[in-house]
């Protein structure tokens, strides 16, 4: 599946790039929360942080808003651990239905599922879209 960017979207990842050296490989703006998402090559985790946190610390004031940054991978399974981080996920298995229809299961027990669902359900709203973009995983369950 191909993303298409807006304009918006492409200025700040070429400011984020400019910036980190980093490669984005897809970019979220939230401007209800004042937060943009990052999505950077795998490996180039080090270089969008920065030493201490130097880095990402300059983009968000370049950029007036939150800065989330988080690592892309090929696997599905890795990519959603990545996206749901810092909660501590039991199992997370990818149905194929029938219909191509992928949809990932996920087990997180106690505080762990509220950090995986977030406030207001950012957290989990926000890893369905990019679970979308990049896996084309439809649907995300937390049990």
């Amino acid at each position: 599946m191909s993303i298409k960017f807006n304009g918006n979207e492409i200025r700040y990842i070429a400011l984020f790039e400019n910036m980190t050296g980093a490669m984005v490989k897809d970019c979220i703006i939230d401007d209800e929360n004042g937060k943009v998402t990052f999505v950077v090559k795998n490996g180039d985790m080090g270089l969008a942080i920065g030493k201490k946190g130097i880095t990402v610390t300059k983009v968000q004031k370049t950029v007036d808003k939150s800065v989330e940054i988080i690592e892309h991978s090929e696997d599905p399974v890795e990519f959603l651990r990545n996206l749901l981080a810092p909660a501590q996920l039991k199992t997370i298995k990818i149905i194929q239905k029938e219909d191509e229809e992928k949809i990932a299961n996920i087990v997180a027990e106690g505080q762990n599922k509220n950090i995986a669902i977030g406030k207001n359900g950012q957290t989990i709203e926000r890893a369905k879209l990019l679970a979308k973009r990049q896996h084309s995983i439809s649907n995300i369950m937390i049990k």
